[in-house]
């Protein structure tokens, strides 16, 4: 009697012929190469750059003429609830904003560089929603598509669907440098949740002399070996008694991925080999030592995807001026005009380095780069001089990998409080990405709890408007 829990070894072993064994283990493997590409994939590698705490969409990619025609003045519309409650009045930009580029795309003066350098570039969403008003939820719905811990990050998804092209650094990476810390929700936001470990981010902190903890190794490399193939052997046996679960295959995986990267890892972060024109046009050598310490994660992630990893996220740090949190850096309620303004500096030269970096190299095409924050910002203020949290549209971008530059899609009310046209959920903007890799959204799913979970739940739709 074959028991109901058996594994796919042990059921494989206990078929009744040779041939229906090998026909049934063929079939199986076939279904477990995950997934075959829909169509031809436009893009390779992702660049997430995350702005924790909430961008005002107002003050960056939105322009609201009416906000200074009645500025003072109480909103015209029902407020909804905030965050914090404490509702002023309607509160024009203290930014101006500019036309660049062949598209005449419209940017604000805080971003200097994205407009001037690189606005034909960016297809941006002005239409963006969340169902949730809070740092740590709003979060999780960007990486995962949930409000809560235990789904799975976007990279991990990503490195599922797709696998690795370099086996000597893992497929998703978190950058970190100087003061960035993770934001609000922890490191669950890169998490590969139910998917095996092996999908899980590895943090790499690009400025410290030892750039993934512990990575340097203790030992000789041949008394290492040794003892890694020893208890490679022990989680073998482990594996077999565990009827093969997939967690000890993933710890194992690990194991052999960490053995390589003590090589891959310190060559990757080693910038003596970039030209000083090059470390200039990201910001290397700027005095704020928040933007220097930005820009080198911007270089590291081009030099991550030379080395193929698919998934690359970047951390904000804490702005010079200490307007915003510490884990939600652009979260101004208050000061917004020199919070935002020293957020802005610190990461609109480097983030326009890096799409004309990879534009010189023949690597904008088959990378996507994403700009997002959990959430806008009211347009009338918190306090004197701040915004509070609004969820029911604001603004994000995204670049290169086949996307339609120089477009706008989408589009807020006249003060920017709701959506007016084509409402756009993060369930469509990851639904775009995976299609832009290849990946049918609705296809990429893993069995867990009796269902297939998939990055969008039962919802999304590819944004084709946005794309060539």
């Amino acid at each position: 009697m074959i028991s109901p829990t058996l594994s796919r070894r042990e059921m494989l072993s206990q078929c009744s012929t040779g041939f229906g064994l090998m026909a049934l283990s063929g079939l199986l493997q076939g279904a477990s190469a995950r997934p075959l590409a829909h169509a031809r994939p436009r893009a390779k590698n992702v660049i997430f750059c995350y702005m924790s705490g909430g961008v005002s969409h107002l003050d960056s990619f939105d322009p609201k003429p009416m906000l200074d025609r009645y500025a003072g003045q109480p909103m015209p519309v029902k407020v909804e609830r905030t965050q914090f409650n404490n509702n002023g009045n309607i509160f024009p930009s203290p930014f101006t904003f500019n036309k660049f580029g062949q598209s005449g795309l419209e940017v604000s003066s805080v971003f200097p560089k994205l407009g001037s350098w690189c606005a034909d570039e960016r297809a941006v969403i002005r239409s963006m929603t969340t169902p949730v008003n809070e740092h740590a939820q709003g979060n999780y719905v960007v990486h995962t598509g949930f409000p809560f811990i235990g789904h799975p990050s976007a990279g991990a998804w990503v490195n599922y669907g797709l696998g690795t092209s370099n086996r000597d650094v893992p497929g998703f990476v978190v950058l970190q440098s100087g003061n960035a810390v993770v934001p609000h929700g922890g490191v669950g936001l890169f998490s590969s949740g139910f998917l095996p470990a092996q999908h899980q981010a590895s943090v790499i902190k690009g400025d410290t002399s030892e750039a993934v903890a512990n990575i340097s190794p203790k030992e000789r490399d041949m008394s290492q070996r040794r003892r890694l193939s020893f208890i490679s052997k022990l989680d073998q046996s482990v594996s077999s008694r565990t009827r093969n679960h997939a967690q000890v295959e993933a710890a194992v995986r690990n194991y052999e991925t960490a053995y390589r990267m003590q090589a891959a890892v310190p060559d990757l972060c080693d910038l003596k080999g970039e030209s000083e024109a090059t470390k200039k046009l990201y910001g290397l050598d700027d005095a704020d030592t928040q933007k220097a310490a930005y820009a080198r994660q911007c270089l590291l992630a081009r030099r991550l995807v030379e080395k193929g990893v698919r998934f690359i996220e970047l951390s904000c740090l804490t702005e010079s001026i200490g307007a915003g949190g510490a884990a939600n850096p652009w979260d101004q309620h208050g000061n917004l005009e020199r919070g935002h303004g020293a957020m802005a500096h610190q990461v609109d030269q480097p983030i326009a380095a890096l799409i004309l970096d990879l534009k010189q190299r023949g690597l904008l095409d088959e990378t996507l780069i994403i700009w997002a924050g959990e959430f806008g910002r009211t347009p009338f203020s918190q306090g004197s001089n701040g915004r509070d949290h609004n969820p029911y549209g604001f603004s994000v971008w995204l670049a290169g990998g086949g996307v339609r530059g120089g477009t706008v899609y989408g589009s807020t009310d006249d003060f920017g409080y709701h959506v007016a046209d084509k409402a756009t959920t993060y369930y469509d903007l990851w639904a775009t990405v995976l299609h832009q890799l290849g990946l049918d959204h609705e296809d990429l799913t893993y069995l867990y709890a009796g269902r297939n979970v998939r990055l969008t739940d039962v919802h999304g739709n590819v944004l084709h408007d946005i794309l060539r």
